[in-house]
């Protein structure tokens, strides 16, 4: 079962690395990760998503609690939550479609950051599902660039673990 399991820590050298090395030392796979400055500059806000039984996650969130510059860990299976991320694509759709491509984005409430003579770099973000369909109509104008982040997640207000 996929888990997003967010980890505060100690902005400090080294931290990513030691919980990349805590998941690989056990052969867990991490599927996205997405690391960021929180409001305070020495703490980061960790995302992690990887896939495993109960037994293997709740393995992975005790490692994890015992790592020194390790602050928080949640699962976030166990909380009400919002999730997003984001995906920017450079696509040159020939000249007869690009009022179509813009149409397009705008549906998927995208934005356009950047035009070329030839392309057009389109930002979206939003659930899994939302950035997959988006993708996917994405491949028949000609994808040239494409990123994409891993998730993001924060707990629902007031919504307590269960």
């Amino acid at each position: 079962m996929r888990h997003i399991i967010s980890v505060l820590v100690e902005n400090k050298f080294g931290v990513l690395s030691r919980i990349s090395g805590l998941f690989s030392g056990r052969g867990f796979n991490i599927e996205s990760l997405s690391v960021g400055e929180t409001i305070d500059p020495t703490v980061s806000f960790m995302t992690i998503v990887t896939t495993g039984d109960d037994q293997i996650i709740e393995q992975i969130t005790k490692q994890l609690n015992k790592l020194i510059d390790v602050i928080k860990v949640i699962d976030f299976m166990d909380v009400e939550h919002v999730e997003r991320e984001m995906v920017l694509a450079k696509v040159a759709p020939k000249k007869e479609d690009r009022a179509e491509l813009l149409r397009l984005a705008e549906i998927f409430r995208g934005r356009i950051i950047d035009s070329g003579s030839t392309t057009y770099t389109i930002e979206v973000t939003g659930d899994e599902k939302k950035i997959a369909a988006f993708v996917e109509l994405m491949k028949s104008y000609g994808i040239k660039e494409f990123a994409r982040t891993g998730k993001v997640a924060m707990a629902r207000e007031g919504k307590k673990q269960r």
